[in-house]
C-alpha cells in the first residue's frame, strides 16, 4: 500500500520530481524520459507508468527552458514509434504459444481468427484512439501482434498515432502548463488529464453495453 501511495505521489508530482532530476543529473535526464516512454507504450508490464501526464510536463519544462524541445520531440515520438512496434513484435511471437495445446482452456483458436479479422478491419483506428487511453494504449499493439494485423497498415498507424499523440500533449504543456492558474494548481491539472484519458474507456464499455442490451431486447421480441 505505501508503494502504491509513493508511485501515486509520484505521478501527480512529476513536475517536482522532474525538476530534481534535471538538476542532479542535467542532460541524463533524456535517455530516462525516453525509457520512460519506451516502456509505457512498449510492454504491457509497464502500462502503469505516466505517459499522457509526464509529456504534457515536459512540455511544460520546454516551455520553461529546462528541456530542449526539438530534441525532446524527436526523442519521444521515436521512442513512442519504437514501443509499439516492440509490443507488437512481443504479440506476434507469444501469441501463438499461448494458443498451443496446453492453453487451450484459457484460449482457442478460433479466438485468434477473431481477433486477427477485427484488426484486419478496425486495426488502425484502434491502435490510433488508443494511443490517447492509458493502459489501453500498452494492450492494443500487443493484440495487433497476436491478430497478425498487416504490418505495413500497423506501422502507418502506428507513426501517426504517436506523431499526434506526443505533439498534442507536449504542445498542450508548453503552451498553456506555465498559465498562473494552471501552474498554481498542477496536482489537480496532472489529475484532470487522467481522469479525461479514461473516458474513452468508459464511453466505449457504456456504448457496447447499450448494444449488447439493445440486442438482446431484440431477441427477446422475436
Amino acid at each position: 500500500m505505501e508503494n502504491l501511495m509513493l508511485l501515486f505521489d509520484y505521478m501527480v508530482h512529476l513536475d517536482t520530481h522532474l525538476l530534481e532530476l534535471i538538476k542532479n543529473h542535467g542532460n541524463l535526464i533524456y535517455p530516462l524520459i525516453y525509457t520512460i516512454i519506451l516502456c509505457e507504450t512498449g510492454f504491457i508490464v509497464a502500462a502503469f507508468l505516466p505517459g499522457d501526464s509526464l509529456i504534457f510536463i515536459i512540455g511544460t519544462l520546454c516551455a520553461g527552458g529546462e528541456l530542449n524541445m526539438p530534441l525532446i520531440a524527436a526523442g519521444l515520438f521515436l521512442a513512442a514509434v519504437t514501443g509499439n512496434c516492440i509490443n507488437y513484435a512481443i504479440g506476434g511471437f507469444m501469441g501463438p504459444k499461448f494458443f498451443k495445446a496446453g492453453h487451450k482452456n484459457f484460449f482457442r483458436e478460433e479466438q485468434l481468427a477473431q481477433a486477427h479479422l477485427f484488426y484486419e478491419k478496425h486495426g488502425g483506428k484502434t491502435i490510433l484512439i488508443a494511443r490517447f487511453i492509458p493502459v489501453i494504449r500498452s494492450f492494443a499493439p500487443f493484440i495487433a501482434g497476436i491478430g497478425s494485423m498487416n504490418y505495413a497498415k500497423f506501422f502507418i498507424y502506428n507513426i501517426i498515432g504517436a506523431f499526434l499523440w506526443v505533439g498534442m500533449c507536449l504542445f498542450a504543456g508548453y503552451f498553456f502548463g506555465n498559465i498562473p492558474m494552471v501552474e498554481d494548481n498542477f496536482t489537480m491539472v496532472l489529475l484532470v488529464i487522467l481522469l479525461f484519458s479514461t473516458i474513452p474507456v468508459g464511453i466505449g464499455l457504456l456504448w457496447q453495453s447499450m448494444k449488447k442490451m439493445k440486442k438482446n431486447g431484440g431477441n427477446e421480441n422475436e
